[in-house]
């Protein structure tokens, strides 16, 4: 395996925690720089008093000028004053007095402002002749950087947490990407595309993903062929069992009419029937599995079929009493009449075969709202058997499970009543097809519940 998605994470992690200290660095300086700066106003306005102090300063009127700067240190709530300096040659070389014009007592209007000195400083607007100048303490109201503390923690603080969460978004897509095309192509393989391929949609990339994408590909390949064999194989051995069982079943009642009253015939005339019941049940359950097919598109009044299947159970277990509790009808919208007969059938004939003789199976329909919310209907049927263990009340649906012996009320040995364990598998898998559930439950007062949810719709 090679190891192309670890030097991606590990370029794309460090160049972006690299462009990430830089960003800040740079953008923090850059804020202080201009956060340090007066603004465009006040600068104007410190320059507007050094003009006017000049000009009271030219005009001789020193009583004037000490009552504006008087007037302005009260207003502003600062100190202000004019001063005059020069610089005097006392030893040494001469020929630098030019150089040394000019020579500030504050800070320049247009210089930066430290942000963080405590102190406000002092500003100088030199007058003309450039030995006298205007010295003013910067208001409070003029001092910049008010809102730096709140800058440098939006700075050093969100600013990061932003970088990292873009590059833990590059970092999710980049890695989601080819999970989300493996994702999706398991879920069209379940619904049975076996056709479906992932590494195609992955492009031109080449890392770990590629490699999984391929085997994926291998896998859904090998396995879609053994369930495309396994589906012809159902197909030709149900339509290559059918026959002799045709066959046989006609040979048998053609001896039974030579041979009518002899048992063996009719033992084997049973056990052909029970033997194409099991056939057909066994393939059905295959192809409810393999296909998990949708059986929609049929309207049924739910009512009608539970009284024919009813009629139908009390002629086959005379014995037994079925006590019904139906609404004078209940219409359901894209079912299936086969496979919704077929479940209830199953599991009336389950409760009766639990049933001691001359108790009855109570069946209730009533209006209900499906664990999803939607409208549909609730059929119970209640039997008055022994119950199931609670460990073993999702059991009973697994094909081909059955319990004791003793379990069993129906006449001993007896295959019309007997089972083999696929019923109530079968009832499930045809009830999931139509978007039906099955929920098996004890009845406090002792028997066996059966709970058949149905959508409406």
């Amino acid at each position: 395996m090679n190891r192309r998605l670890l030097w991606k994470l590990i370029l794309l992690i460090t160049a972006g925690i690299v462009a990430m200290f830089y960003l800040i660095n740079y953008v923090t300086l850059r804020a202080e720089e201009e956060m340090s700066m007066l603004s465009q106003a006040h600068r104007d306005e410190l320059r507007g008093w050094g003009r006017e102090a000049e000009a009271l300063y030219r005009s001789g009127d020193r009583a004037s000028l000490q009552r504006w700067l008087d007037q302005l240190q009260q207003r502003e709530e600062t100190i202000a004053e004019v001063v005059s300096y020069s610089i005097a040659h006392l030893a040494g070389s001469r020929g630098l007095e030019e150089r040394y014009s000019g020579n500030k007592l504050g800070r320049d209007v247009d210089w930066k402002i430290h942000l963080y000195f405590p102190e406000n400083p002092v500003m100088e607007i030199p007058f003309e002749n450039s030995e006298t100048s205007f010295l003013v303490l910067l208001p409070d109201r003029m001092r910049p950087g008010s809102n730096w503390q709140t800058t440098r923690l939006l700075l050093q603080i969100f600013l990061p947490a932003l970088m990292l969460a873009i590059l833990s978004v590059l970092l999710y897509r980049h890695i989601m990407q080819p999970l989300t095309s493996l994702q999706r192509a398991t879920r069209e393989f379940s619904r049975g595309d076996f056709t479906v391929r992932v590494r195609p949609q992955l492009g031109g990339r080449r890392d770990e993903f590629s490699e999984l994408a391929a085997t994926f590909d291998q896998m859904a390949a090998r396995i879609g062929e053994q369930l495309v064999n396994q589906r012809q194989l159902i197909a030709d051995f149900s339509h290559e069992l059918r026959t002799p069982l045709t066959r046989l079943e006609i040979a048998i009642e053609n001896l039974g009419k030579h041979y009518p009253a002899d048992t063996n015939v009719q033992r084997l005339y049973r056990e052909s029937r029970h033997f194409r019941k099991l056939t057909e049940d066994t393939l059905t359950l295959a192809w409810l599995d393999n296909e998990q097919p949708h059986l929609r598109g049929e309207t049924l009044d739910l009512v009608d079929l539970i009284d024919v299947i009813v009629d139908d159970a009390r002629f086959e277990f005379p014995d037994r009493k079925i006590a019904t509790r139906l609404p004078e009808s209940a219409v359901l919208e894209n079912s299936s009449h086969q496979a919704v007969g077929q479940a209830l059938e199953n599991i009336l004939r389950n409760a009766l075969r639990y049933t001691p003789a001359g108790e009855a199976v109570e069946i209730a329909l009533e209006s209900c709202r499906v664990q999803s919310g939607e409208e549909g209907y609730q059929v119970t049927i209640a039997d008055r058997g022994p119950g199931v263990p609670e460990a073993l009340l999702e059991t009973i649906f697994r094909p081909f499970f059955q319990a004791e012996p003793s379990r069993n009320t129906g006449e001993s040995g007896s295959s019309s009543t007997g089972g083999v364990g696929l019923g109530l598998a079968l009832a499930r898998r045809q009830l999931r097809a139509v978007g039906g559930q099955v929920v098996a439950a004890n009845r406090p007062e002792g028997g066996l519940s059966m709970t058949i949810f149905l959508p409406t719709v």
